[in-house]
Formats: structure tokens, C-alpha cells, sequence
């Protein structure tokens, strides 16, 4: 790659393929003030143009519609400054932020203000916020709505945080009602705590805990889910998918025109409960990993379109938490850190079963947009940001914990040898993030202050 965008976010990017409309194809991308001015052929020299390698491809900044940044209050699991370098890293141009597990937790308009003010020092990318619903703000929620959330999550289960409660079957169909009349969706945390059996200590064999959390518990709450939004009509979301004997049932819903969206997540796609070690925690979330067939049937689902989404449900926590109980998967704390390898992860995997690109890219840009109402987001379109980042799909990519820029250095993705990398990103037309420009060995580079800005649904 040659030059760079003139400050200010203008100039001209010029790509040999470049995803737009679905499909890869040469363009020349022409941007003025952070915007997408102009799409057209190449034509003429390329003199003032960034180039992008033909061994590379330009994409839309891709989207993030599930990470738990944690600030304030647990910054030291993770926070907005080393979360979006992160996500720079891996591509991700715009997330949502979870309500949860920062204290306090965003289920108030106070408590959102509180959040975006930590956030606005030090966003390296744009940031829109989900509100929560809790047994304590039900039928208040209009408040949040009109503060700009992008809608409302909820959890079935116990979330593992005492100021963040799980709702009842009762308070979801409140819940849902509540969401129905003031126009906003539901994401919900899908799992029936009545089918649950996991209590204290469950040993070092990831078998156990396998166990104590069956796709039963899946497919019981996701039938709720469906049944509430089918009565209510309001608009749904089931998080975080790793149950695929849920796929028809979810499949049969919207053929039913029940408003519902599903995501997966990398870590269902491209990680086996059969490989998994013995106290190797940092494998551990909820819903859990699952069997290798069962893999096979979520990239059914990816590949037949019933999945809308992959998102990272990036859920990190300092390695004590991780590793408290001596690798006992009981006493553990869950979630996977994973926000800066996604698409390469996912792509590792896709390229090794024969699947395209092509029929990745809707999952972590328009897909993850439409679950939370984002628009001009993860599309390369006249008048969108100028959001984009350059993707090598035969790079090696070797991970080490360490070397990646989340807060804390343990990853389920520790010594993955992925193909597909990153190796730039641009936000609002502004490069943020550039691996290209260090010589061998060098650390790849972030331009200049934080640039990021705090979105609102009701912009």
C-alpha cells in the first residue's frame, strides 16, 4: 500500500476487490470529511491513491453487536481504551456495549451517562450501548429508549453478577410487552435455569460442566423467547447461539414472520468440547462449547442463512478469575476473549470446510448492524462512514495471548495458527490502525488520539 488519506479523512482508496453490494469488484473509493463520497471503476493512474494489495481485499469496517467492556467499575477485566484497539485490530469499526459487567450496570439513564462519559475519553471507535432489562426497571424502560439505546438485554438465567437479575417466564412476557409498545427489541441470554445443574465445584474435566448446561436448557428458553415475541409481536434477539437443535425451531419462527434474529459466535464455530483440555478455563462460557456435530450443524445454519449474525461475545476477565479454583470449571469465571480475532478465526475454519468469503462477510458487517438497528454500518455505500479495513485472506496469523491487545493476556485462541489477517483500518476516512508500516519484528502501529464516537439510536 502506498500514500495515505490526506487529514481530515479525504482522499481515494483504490482496491482490485472491494466488498460492495454483496460482491467483490474494482472500485475506487472516494472520500471527503470521513464519508464515502464516490464508488466507480478504476479508472486512469492511481497517483494520490492508497492502493490496496492484489493479494489483498477491502471491506467495510466490520461490526460488533456483543462485547462486554466492563468499564467502569471492573476496568481492570477490560475497558474502552484496550477494547477498541482491539477491535481496530481485528477490523471492527463500530460495537455495541453490553449493560453488563460494569457497576453500574446500564439499566438507568444516570447509569448510561455514567458509561458513556468513561467512554467518550478514550473510544479508538464508534460505540453504541444496549440498555438492561432487569426485574427492577420493568416498566420503566421508556426512559433508557428515549436516552438512545439501541434496545434491552436480558438474561433467563442468572447472569453471575448480583446487580444484574435474570427475569422470570412472567417478567419476560412483561418485558417483551414493555419492548413491543415503546418500539425497541429484546437480546436475550437464552438459557432455563430450571434445566441447569450446575452448583459449586464440578472438577478439572471440561465433561462435567459440558453437563451441568444441556442444549436442553437452550431450546426450552429460546422456545419462550419465541413464543413471547410471536405473542407480543416485538422484536427479538437470541444471543449467542450454541444449541444447533434450536436452529429449526428458530427457522420455523421466521418463516412465521415472528420478529427474531439469532447470532453465533467464533468461538461455537471454531472450537470442539472434544479438544478441550482438562483446567483449561479459559474455554469456559455460557451457553457452553459444544460437541463437534454440533459445530457442523451451526455452519448449516451459517450457510443456509437462518444464523443473521457472528458476533465475539467478548467477555473477558483477569487471568485470577480465570484460573480461580486451580482449573475447576465450576469455580471458574466464564467467557471467551476473542474481539480481535474474530473474522480470522471464522475464516480459518470456513476456508478449511470449502466456504467462501463471500458468505461470511454479511455476518460480521450488515448482519450484526440489522440485530441492533445501526444503519450505514458495515456497507462500503455512498454516504456511509468511511469505516474500512484491508484484509489479507491468505496472511498467517499466529496467536499468542500476549501480543493481543486485550486488557488481559488469556485467550482460548492462545497458539492458533489462523489464515487471514488484518492490516488496516480506517475510521471516518482517518487511518487508526496499520500493520504494514513496522519493519520485521516491529509492533504494528495506532495513529493519533482516540477518534471514536458514542452513537445513539435515536440520532
Amino acid at each position: 500500500m502506498t500514500t495515505a488519506l490526506r487529514t481530515g479523512g479525504s482522499g481515494r482508496i483504490r482496491a482490485g476487490r472491494a466488498w460492495i453490494e454483496g460482491a467483490f469488484r474494482p472500485a475506487d473509493v472516494t472520500i471527503q470529511h470521513g464519508v464515502i463520497v464516490g464508488i466507480e471503476p478504476p479508472q486512469g493512474p492511481a497517483r494520490k491513491s492508497v492502493l490496496v494489495p492484489d493479494d489483498a481485499v477491502l471491506l467495510p469496517g466490520l461490526v460488533d453487536s456483543h462485547v462486554h467492556v466492563n468499564e467502569p467499575g471492573r476496568t481492570h477485566w477490560e475497558g474502552f481504551r484496550s477494547a477498541t484497539l482491539a477491535a481496530a485490530a481485528g477490523g471492527v469499526t463500530t460495537i455495541v456495549d453490553m449493560p453488563l459487567n460494569s457497576i453500574p450496570p446500564t439499566t438507568t439513564v444516570e447509569a448510561l451517562a455514567v458509561k458513556k462519559a468513561a467512554a467518550a475519553r478514550s473510544a479508538h471507535i464508534d460505540i453504541g450501548f444496549w440498555g438492561g432489562a432487569v426485574p427492577e426497571n420493568l416498566g420503566e424502560l421508556a426512559p433508557l429508549h428515549d436516552a438512545g439505546v439501541y434496545g434491552f438485554k436480558c438474561f433467563l438465567s442468572p447472569s453471575g453478577v448480583e446487580e444484574f437479575g435474570h427475569l422470570d417466564r412472567a417478567q419476560l412476557g412483561a418485558a417483551m410487552e414493555e419492548i413491543a409498545a415503546i418500539g425497541s427489541r429484546l437480546i436475550v441470554h437464552a438459557e432455563d435455569p430450571a434445566l441447569l445443574h450446575e452448583h459449586g465445584p464440578l472438577g478439572r474435566g471440561y465433561d462435567a460442566f459440558l453437563a451441568s448446561r444441556p442444549p436442553e436448557s437452550e431450546a426450552s428458553a429460546i422456545g419462550a423467547v419465541i413464543a413471547e415475541a410471536r405473542r407480543t409481536g416485538a422484536r427479538a434477539h437470541i444471543l449467542h447461539l450454541s444449541d444447533a437443535g434450536s436452529l429449526p425451531a428458530i427457522r420455523a419462527a421466521k418463516a412465521d414472520g415472528v420478529a427474531l434474529t439469532v447470532e453465533t459466535c467464533p468461538h461455537y464455530l471454531t472450537i470442539i468440547a472434544e479438544q478441550i483440555p482438562d483446567g483449561a478455563a479459559e474455554f469456559k462460557c455460557c451457553p457452553p462449547i459444544r460437541g463437534a456435530a454440533n459445530r457442523d450443524l451451526l455452519w448449516a445454519g451459517i450457510v443456509d442463512g437462518t444464523i443473521d449474525a457472528i458476533v465475539s461475545d467478548h467477555s473477558p476477565s483477569t487471568i485470577d478469575l480465570k484460573r480461580s479454583g486451580g482449573g475447576d470449571f465450576g469455580l471458574a469465571w466464564g467467557g471467551i476473549s476473542g474481539l480481535q480475532v474474530g473474522l480470522s478465526a471464522v475464516w480459518t475454519e470456513a476456508r478449511s470446510r470449502g466456504i467462501p468469503l463471500a458468505t461470511l462477510l454479511p455476518l460480521f458487517t450488515t448482519g450484526p448492524a440489522l440485530v441492533a438497528g445501526l444503519t450505514g454500518r458495515g456497507v462500503i455505500e455512498i454516504g456511509a462512514p468511511a469505516h474500512l479495513a484491508v484484509f489479507g485472506p491468505d496472511d498467517p496469523h499466529a496467536i499468542e495471548a500476549a501480543a493481543l491487545l486485550h486488557r488481559n493476556p488469556i485467550t482460548a485462541y492462545d497458539h492458533r495458527l489462523l489464515t487471514g489477517r488484518v492490516r488496516r483500518t480506517w475510521l471516518h476516512g482517518t487511518p487508526v490502525y496499520d500493520v504494514t508500516e513496522g519493519g520485521p519484528g516491529e509492533a504494528p502501529r495506532f495513529r493519533g488520539a482516540p477518534r471514536g464516537r458514542l452513537l445513539s439510536a435515536r440520532a
